[in-house]
């Protein structure tokens, strides 16, 4: 796997995994319903530094929506690069805040659990620490989403608020969201 920065030939790509998570309506606080124009225009803010994570996948005929293109490998067989994953990394505020990193991370749904998640959040932290940000924090983690809880914890973030009833699962109804937090200074 390959993580690079988002070019606008990776829009469509970042817009399908996009689509398909806020689709489901159980992990993030958009609009389900969100267009692609208003998605995008998030996730490639100016203020936003944008990343994806490609994969090589070994058959051309894989069904696969998240295709970006396919090249020879080194020994003449095609394969196709496929964005898994992407994520956004920014200052959480504005000002005297500035110095907080803020990030969100989608994975494709046909490759959670395969691993892309904690690379994209270790090049994540690595990028932050980089770019001089002295710590991470997760303003919006919905409490029911167990892998990303246990992800963050694996990575040292600890739950330093919680927000009670803050997210309207649309099968559990009103449950818990939690901040997350990290110095990137300890490292």
């Amino acid at each position: 796997m390959r993580i690079r920065a988002a070019t606008d030939a990776d829009r469509d790509a970042a817009w399908n995994i996009f689509h398909e998570i806020i689709a489901a309506g159980d992990t993030y606080a958009f609009d389900p319903q969100m267009s692609r124009e208003e998605a995008l225009a998030y996730w490639f803010r100016a203020d936003t530094l944008t990343f994806v994570a490609e994969d090589d996948r070994e058959s051309i005929g894989e069904a696969d929506s998240f295709l970006r293109t396919a090249t020879p490998s080194p020994t003449g067989e095609m394969k196709k690069r496929v964005i898994v994953g992407t994520y956004i990394l920014r200052p959480n505020q504005a000002g005297g805040g500035s110095h907080l990193a803020n990030a969100a991370f989608m994975v494709a749904p046909d490759a959670q659990g395969s691993g892309v998640g904690r690379e994209m959040a270790e090049h994540c932290l690595d990028q932050a620490r980089g770019m001089g940000f002295r710590a991470m924090q997760f303003n919006f983690v919905v409490s029911t989403n167990a892998p990303a809880i246990h992800l963050w914890e694996q990575l040292g973030f600890k739950i330093v608020g919680t927000l009670p009833g803050a997210f309207h699962h649309p099968e559990k109804g009103y449950v818990d969201v939690y901040v997350m937090y990290r110095s990137l200074l300890d490292d």
